[in-house]
């Protein structure tokens, strides 16, 4: 399982649908936008990692302007979209495939686990609609990007 978590000052995601109307399905101020990939063999424990790992990321910025504290320190929110082309194969060619991604109905419970775990944890979690066709805004603080991936997590510890 793979996040691409950002540090915002707020973020929303618009679900635009087959006759062309759209609808706003999820938003967050102050807090974190979690674009989230699952992966074939990823299970939930991959989900339980990674939604523990980012609701401890001291990544926000304490009165010495020092980024000592985590999204549940400050009170804020997340807003969580599922991304299946983080799965991406990239290696060969020009054309990435998605074989690497998990399959809709394991990726949608495993989604949806992941926000349900990180929503036990800091509280006011949001969603995308998996599978629809979205277009995300936001307003990144910072900006702060990481990467974080279960399996990392899962493995061996480096030097």
């Amino acid at each position: 399982m793979t996040a691409v978590v950002q540090r915002v000052s707020s973020a929303s995601v618009t679900v635009i649908d087959p006759d062309g109307s759209e609808r706003i399905t999820g938003t967050c101020g102050n807090g974190l936008m979690i674009l989230l990939g699952v992966e074939r063999g990823d299970d939930e424990s991959d989900a339980d990692i990674l939604a523990v790992k980012i609701s401890k990321l001291r990544i926000f910025s304490d009165a010495d302007g020092h980024m000592n504290l985590s999204v549940i320190d400050v009170g804020g929110s997340a807003l969580v979209v599922s991304n299946f082309t983080l799965c991406a194969e990239y290696r060969r060619g020009n054309r990435p495939d998605f074989f690497g991604a998990a399959p809709p109905d394991e990726a949608d419970a495993l989604y949806i686990r992941f926000s349900e775990k990180l929503r036990e944890l800091i509280g006011r979690v949001e969603n995308g609609e998996f599978g629809a066709d979205m277009r995300v805004s936001i307003e990144n603080d910072g900006p702060v990007t990481l990467v974080l991936e279960s399996a990392v997590l899962k493995g061996p510890k480096k030097g």
